[in-house]
C-alpha cells in the first residue's frame, strides 16, 4: 500500500473512515472465528465501545493475576495502557504475543522514571544514607523500573495491595523506597503509621533529595511523579459538595494527593471503589475522585444511587483513551491474517528481574 493510505500513526485510513456499526461487525466477525486463541482483557477505565468486547476486565492487579493464568489462547489483546501490555508479555508464555491496539497508549506517570534516573537515585541516596534501601514501584512503571526493582530486592505494587506490600517492604529494610507515584507512596506509607516527618521526597530532575529533617529520620523516600488525572482532585471541590450536599459520600483513589485523600470519606483502589458502589444503599449520593469513564460507567450501571464526579470538568485519561474502536478492529485483523502489529516483546534480561518484582507481589496478593 502506499503510505498515504495510512495515518500518522500507522493505521490504514479505511478503518477511520467506517461506522461504529462496521467496526463492531468487524470485531464480533474476528473474536468469533479465532474463539479461545484470542484474549481481550481491558482496564476498568477503557471506553464502553472497548470494554464490551472484553473477555476480562479488572484493575492492574487483577488483570496481571488473569496473564499470568492466561495458557489457552495464542494473541493477547491487550485494551489498557503500554505498561500493562508488558506485564502481560512478561507473565505468560514466549510463544504467546501481545498486542497493543495503538502504541500512543501510554502512562504520563510511567514516564517519570527511567532506569537511568532510579539506578543513579539508588547509588546516590545509599551512598548518603548508609543504611538499607527496599524499593517497591508501582505496577505503573515501566518494565525497565521494574527490573530495577527487581534487582534489588523489591516488588512491584498496586492501589489493591499497597498496605500489604508497603508493610512488607517498612519491615525488610530500614528505609522504603517508593516509585513512581509519590501519592500512593505518602498516603499508604502513612496509613501505616509513618508519620509525614519522615517522609523524604527524591527530584529525579534535579537529583536532589527534598527533606527538612535530619538523615537518620527518613524512613520512606518518595519518587516525585504523580498521576495527571488523580492531581486534578482539589480539597477545595470536597470543600463544595460538603456546602452544597453534607449527604453526598466522598470517595477517591489513593493517587489523589494527601490532602484530598485525608479530606474524604473513603479511598481505595479502583477494584475497592467498585465494592463500595455496588454494596451502596439504593438512594445514597457519591462524588467519586477517579478517572472519568469509570465513574461514568458506574453511574449508568447503578441507577438506583446518585454517582457524580468529584471534578464535574474532568476528562477521561487521554493516553488510555488511545484505544477505540478502529483501533481495536485493525489490530484483530492483522492478527486473523497472520500479520500482527503493535506487538510489545520485554527483553529476556529485563523480563527476568521484573517478573522477580511481580511474583513477590503475586505471592503476597
Amino acid at each position: 500500500m502506499k503510505l498515504d493510505l495510512f495515518t500518522d500513526n500507522g493505521i490504514p485510513k479505511t478503518y477511520l473512515a467506517q461506522s461504529d456499526a462496521e467496526l463492531i461487525a468487524v470485531i464480533e466477525g474476528v473474536k468469533s472465528r479465532m474463539g479461545s486463541r484470542l484474549f481481550l482483557p481491558a482496564h476498568h477505565y477503557q471506553k464502553d465501545e472497548v470494554v464490551q468486547f472484553a473477555d476480562a476486565t479488572g484493575d492492574s492487579l487483577q488483570l496481571a493475576q488473569i496473564a499470568k493464568k492466561m495458557t489457552a489462547a495464542e494473541y493477547t489483546v491487550f485494551c489498557g495502557v503500554h505498561f500493562m501490555a508488558e506485564t502481560a508479555d512478561m507473565l505468560t508464555a514466549s510463544d504467546h504475543t501481545v498486542v497493543l491496539p495503538d502504541m500512543r497508549a501510554g502512562c504520563s506517570m510511567a514516564d517519570m522514571a527511567n532506569g537511568f534516573q532510579t539506578e543513579r537515585a539508588y547509588e546516590i541516596l545509599s551512598e548518603r544514607l548508609k543504611r538499607s534501601i527496599l524499593p517497591l514501584t508501582y505496577v505503573n512503571s515501566t518494565a525497565e523500573i521494574k527490573a530495577f526493582v527487581g534487582r534489588h530486592g523489591g516488588a512491584t505494587v498496586t492501589s489493591s495491595n499497597a498496605v500489604r506490600m508497603v508493610e512488607w517492604a517498612l519491615a525488610e529494610r530500614e528505609i522504603l523506597f517508593f516509585l513512581p507515584d509519590q501519592h500512593l507512596g505518602r498516603n499508604t506509607a502513612h496509613a501505616l503509621g509513618v508519620p509525614l516527618e519522615q517522609m523524604a521526597v527524591w527530584d529525579p530532575i534535579a537529583d536532589e533529595l527534598l527533606f527538612d529533617g535530619a538523615d537518620d529520620e527518613i524512613r520512606v523516600i518518595l519518587w516525585k511523579g504523580h498521576c495527571s488525572v488523580h492531581e486534578k482532585f482539589t480539597v477545595g471541590q470536597i470543600e463544595q459538595f460538603r456546602k452544597a450536599e453534607p449527604d453526598r459520600t466522598i470517595l477517591v483513589h489513593p493517587e489523589c494527593s494527601f490532602e484530598v485523600v485525608a479530606a474524604s470519606d473513603l479511598n481505595g483502589s479502583t477494584a475497592y471503589i467498585i465494592q463500595q458502589i455496588e454494596q451502596a444503599e439504593p438512594g445514597t449520593k457519591w462524588a467519586i475522585g477517579t478517572e472519568m469513564n469509570l465513574v461514568q460507567r458506574l453511574a449508568k450501571d447503578h441507577p438506583e444511587l446518585d454517582i457524580v464526579s468529584l471534578n464535574p470538568f474532568m476528562c477521561p485519561c487521554l493516553t488510555m483513551n488511545r484505544i477505540d474502536l478502529p483501533h481495536l478492529a485493525w489490530s484483530l485483523v492483522q492478527i486473523e491474517a497472520g500479520e500482527p502489529v503493535n506487538i510489545i516483546t520485554v527483553d529476556p534480561e529485563t523480563t527476568r528481574y521484573a517478573v522477580l518484582a511481580l511474583e513477590r507481589m503475586l505471592e503476597r496478593s
